[in-house]
């Protein structure tokens, strides 16, 4: 009996430990929500290019000037801030059903390592903008964003790190395939993104 409650106690004790030190609360809800924005965004991409006479899957390499740029970066823009939004919200109710805060020194952490590796990845690609050098654009992100996934690991849940490593091979990848940036970027963060979080909404229910 006194062995069974010793047990008890150590499991208690555990996770109590793993509250305490890594952000447990993140949604897959809100990946599932992030990967249907990113595919409705892709596909809103392509008849971008049907308007400017570009047929994305012939092949070619396209020239784009300068308004279609501006044009793609905004709508980047706005589907980043429906994934944070719809993030934080799902995130935001998880952590209240589970009495726990949201804003702690661990999501403190969390953020500063997972920004790191993205706010250099995002101002390496402004620097790919400014040179003209479009293409490498979608391997960049990809390959920055895995790298703050597999960063972050550490202050969250385990499992985020296959993410990550999904999101650097297929940015590696697509480093060997340029000119198909936006089909990439549809697979990485919409179809990974959709599996991700339906796994982590079904086994962290």
């Amino acid at each position: 009996m006194e062995s069974k409650n010793y047990h008890e106690d150590l499991s208690h004790i555990r996770s109590m430990m793993e509250r305490s030190s890594r952000f447990i609360s993140l949604s897959g809800l809100s990946g599932v929500v992030a990967g249907l924005a990113a595919i409705i965004g892709a596909v809103y991409v392509y008849f971008v290019f049907k308007r400017e006479g570009i047929d994305y899957f012939d092949g070619d390499r396209n020239i784009f000037g300068p308004s279609l740029v501006k044009e793609l970066i905004f709508i980047g823009t706005a589907i980043l801030i429906v994934a944070i939004l719809s993030g934080y919200l799902f995130t935001a109710h998880k952590s209240k059903k589970n009495g726990l805060k949201i804003w702690d020194a661990t999501t403190k952490r969390l953020l500063v390592t997972f920004a790191v590796p993205l706010v250099t990845g995002g101002l390496f690609c402004l620097g790919l903008l400014y040179h003209h050098l479009f293409v490498f654009v979608a391997p960049a992100t990809l390959i920055f964003y895995g790298l703050a996934l597999v960063s972050a690991e550490r202050y969250t849940l385990t499992d985020v790190k296959y993410l990550g490593y999904c999101q650097i091979i297929l940015g590696l990848i697509s480093l060997f395939v340029l000119g198909w940036g936006l089909l990439f970027w549809t697979i990485g963060f919409g179809v990974l993104h959709i599996v991700y979080g339906t796994i982590m909404h079904i086994k962290y229910k």
